[in-house]
This record gives C-alpha cells, sequence and structure tokens, in this order.
C-alpha cells in the first residue's frame, strides 16, 4: 500500500480510467484537468498522447502528491478518431473503420510534485475490426451506446464481437489507461505493489 505521506490523484473524471486505477487497490482522488486536447500542426500521434498525458498530469496543483496523467489517441491511417457524442456519428464512425485497424495511442504519466519528477511513456495498441454489416453497426450502437468512445466501441464490453484482432501488449492501454507501465512507474515512486 502506497504511504499516506503523499496523495494520489488521477488528473481525469473519466469513469473508464477510474475504474482502471481502482483495480490496483490503493485511494486516490480524481480532478478534471483542463487541459486543451487539440493536436499541434504536424505533431506526431504517438508525441501528442506523450504530451497531453504530461500536461494533464502537471495542470494538477498539490504539495505532496503522485499524480497520474493520460491521453488517448485513435487514429486510422493519417485520420484521427473522436469520440461520436451522438448515434449517428457512432455509426457512422464504424462504418469508415470496417474493416480497417485502429491504432491506439495512449499515453501515461506519473508526476511526483513532491520531487517534480515526471515519468511518461506512450503505449501502443492495434485493434483491427472485421467488415461489419449495417444492420450490425445499428445494433451495436443501441446495445453498447459507445458515444464517449473514440473508435465507437468497448472493446471490453459487447464491442469484442466487432473485432477481427487485437494485437499489444496491454490491453488496458486500450481502455485508456495503461496499468503496466503504471506500475512500473508507482514501484520507482516506492509503492509495493504486488
Amino acid at each position: 500500500m502506497p504511504s499516506r505521506d503523499f496523495t494520489i490523484i488521477l488528473a481525469s473524471t473519466s469513469m473508464y480510467r477510474g475504474n482502471l486505477l481502482g483495480r490496483l487497490g490503493f485511494p486516490f482522488e480524481t480532478t478534471a484537468s483542463g487541459v486543451d486536447e487539440s493536436r499541434l500542426p504536424n505533431e506526431p500521434f504517438n508525441a501528442m498522447a506523450a504530451r497531453l498525458s504530461e500536461a494533464k498530469a502537471k495542470a494538477i496543483s498539490h504539495p505532496n502528491a503522485l499524480i497520474v496523467g493520460s491521453d488517448q489517441v485513435a487514429v486510422v491511417g493519417n485520420q484521427q478518431l473522436h469520440k461520436p457524442g451522438s448515434v449517428k456519428r457512432a455509426e457512422e464512425q464504424l462504418a469508415f473503420i470496417s474493416g480497417k485497424t485502429v491504432e491506439f495511442y495512449t499515453g501515461v504519466s506519473l508526476w511526483s510534485t513532491a520531487t517534480d519528477r515526471c515519468q511518461t511513456e506512450v503505449v501502443q495498441y492495434k485493434a483491427t475490426l472485421r467488415d461489419l454489416e449495417h444492420h450490425e453497426i445499428e445494433a451495436y450502437v443501441a446495445a453498447d451506446s459507445p458515444l464517449d468512445c473514440a473508435g465507437a466501441f468497448k472493446w471490453e464490453r459487447l464491442g469484442i464481437s466487432l473485432m477481427q484482432a487485437l494485437e499489444g501488449a496491454d490491453p488496458t492501454a486500450l481502455e485508456g489507461l495503461p496499468l503496466i507501465a503504471l506500475c512500473n512507474m508507482f514501484r520507482k515512486e516506492g509503492l509495493a505493489l504486488p
């Protein structure tokens, strides 16, 4: 268990990231970072994920904390996918990525405000969708309501039925918070994890 001498803060109000961090079994606080997530001109997607995850961690002010920041960028080819926000856009996004591979770049940063050390890593994960029929897309969106997910699917739920293949070292990166990388960062800060 972490020392009581510092606070652990997740710089996100995402329920997905909160649920993932909760798996580690220690108490933490959550707060929104308020960081502008716009891409810089010609910025590589992996560099964008790294920059934003670090910016989110460092946007939170606390005198003695370990602050977790994370950002995920979903890409097909050179086109970034955003959260659809509506049923129509979710269906359009799934039709666009049908039969294609979506690359996810998920950045995670751990900033120690006491030492001003910030560790950052970007974890890549690929999801290849099978060819989808329009009625399958409609049924999936109605059942899983993936309106707040870039790529318009929740692989950890019914979205697994849309997949042809998943590829990567850490499936939690696909959900939005790479726990393997984060656990290694916590250990470097002296937290006792199994």
